[in-house]
């Protein structure tokens, strides 16, 4: 049996990047996903992939949802659990940076970069918490990153909201671990993604110099990780921050 065969799952951000991989590998270990893009213009490339994973023998579905609306948060629980009945775990991944030194930062780039990256964590879980209590069971697994547990120069409101993703989910599962429902965080260092590859050659081996493993991480490897803490093998683990970063953090 695969570790999430017959497990429904949902994840935010999920058309690129990190999150195309948690797509993809849970996929791969049995699960039923769908995941969620904002922008029209990338609906053709969700879609595909949606119909890619398809293939592998289960349900996929891409959704247009905006996570940081809490109108659209709320709609987006109600159409999955439509479609696929029980929500067995939530992947909170969806986030973006606006990074400048604070004295140039806007407060519109502050905002904006805790609305994505925050506010959309409060409102996926709060609109899941009725179908999670319902249920009496659930896995919330909350994208955080090393920047919010160390701070970075440059993104004081990226580290911000990744450090508040930290605090919220703690009291999440405080909360809500009596209930059988599960929250914790994992926080990446440098995953090598599409993102990644258009820095500068000499930024990137600044930064692969500070890793005791000498290299960036793989998408795939925080992919694996996501897809243990929503399996059943991680169901005594919650509150918990679980570094991905090649020992960077060390």
């Amino acid at each position: 049996m695969k570790l999430l065969e017959g497990k429904n799952l949902l994840i935010t951000g999920g058309a690129r990047g990190i999150g195309k991989s948690i797509v993809e590998r849970c996929a791969d270990m049995g699960a039923n996903v769908a995941f969620t893009y904002v922008s029209e213009s990338s609906a053709p490339k969700a879609e595909a992939l949606a119909a890619e994973i398809s293939e592998k023998g289960v349900k996929c579905v891409a959704f247009r949802s905006d996570a940081s609306n809490m109108a659209d948060a709320e709609n987006l629980i109600k159409e999955f659990t439509a479609e696929f009945g029980t929500l067995d775990a939530l992947v909170n991944n969806a986030g973006i940076t606006k990074d400048t030194l604070l004295m140039r930062m806007s407060e519109e780039q502050f905002d904006q970069v805790v609305q994505v990256n925050l506010k959309s964590v409060f409102n996926l879980t709060k609109a899941s918490l009725r179908t999670f209590l319902k249920q009496k069971f659930g896995s919330i697994v909350n994208m955080s990153s090393v920047v919010g547990v160390r701070g970075n120069a440059g993104q004081a409101n990226y580290a911000a909201s990744k450090a508040g993703i930290i605090g919220f989910s703690k009291s999440v599962a405080l909360e809500l671990g009596a209930r059988n429902i599960r929250c914790n965080v994992i926080a990446p260092g440098f995953i090598e993604t599409e993102m990644t590859g258009a820095l500068d050659e000499k930024q990137i081996a600044a930064w692969v110099e500070n890793i005791p493993m000498k290299r960036g991480g793989k998408a795939e490897e925080v992919a694996d990780l996501t897809a243990f803490l929503a399996s059943d093998m991680s169901s005594y683990i919650t509150g918990q921050v679980i570094e991905i970063n090649g020992g960077m953090n060390t």
